[in-house]
């Protein structure tokens, strides 16, 4: 580590490591995202609306343990996404989104009317790609 290691175009340079070893040393009780938020504000690492910089500091943390430069305290437990396996208390699990793709080979003309409209990739949000009277494509989104 030599020249520095460089995370979202900033460079963290060996002192930079150095430092954040100590900062461990002196907290060896402290997880993860303690650590994290501590070192946000040891650098003053702070987004433009004043709030720490903790979620790219701990990627930071991770990255640095990664290439061998420190060790960090065991993660106190590993979160996993459980909405992508479990539905919400109250909602039904959705079945599968089956979408034909078939190839048309046919003149547009012969599919006409088609209309077209915008696609919202918001959560919860209603994309409808292609729509004529006997065929209508459409994907949900965060359901």
């Amino acid at each position: 580590m030599e020249e520095g290691f460089r995370y979202r175009g900033r460079v963290i340079t060996a002192a930079e490591v150095e430092f954040i070893r100590k900062l461990i040393a002196q907290h060896p009780r402290t997880n993860r995202r303690q650590l994290s938020l501590r070192l946000c504000e040891a650098w003053g690492w702070k987004q433009a609306n004043g709030a720490l910089r903790d979620m790219v500091c701990r990627g930071l943390l991770l990255e640095l343990e990664r290439a061998g430069c420190l060790e960090l305290p065991p993660a106190s437990h590993v979160h996993r996404n459980p909405s992508a396996r479990h539905p919400r208390h109250g909602t039904k699990a959705l079945a599968p989104f089956l979408l034909d793709t078939t190839p048309l080979e046919v003149p547009l003309r012969a599919l006409r009317p088609l209309s077209f409209g915008k696609c919202d990739a918001r959560p919860r949000s209603r994309c409808l790609t292609i729509s004529s009277p006997s065929t209508i494509r459409s994907a949900m989104y965060g359901r």
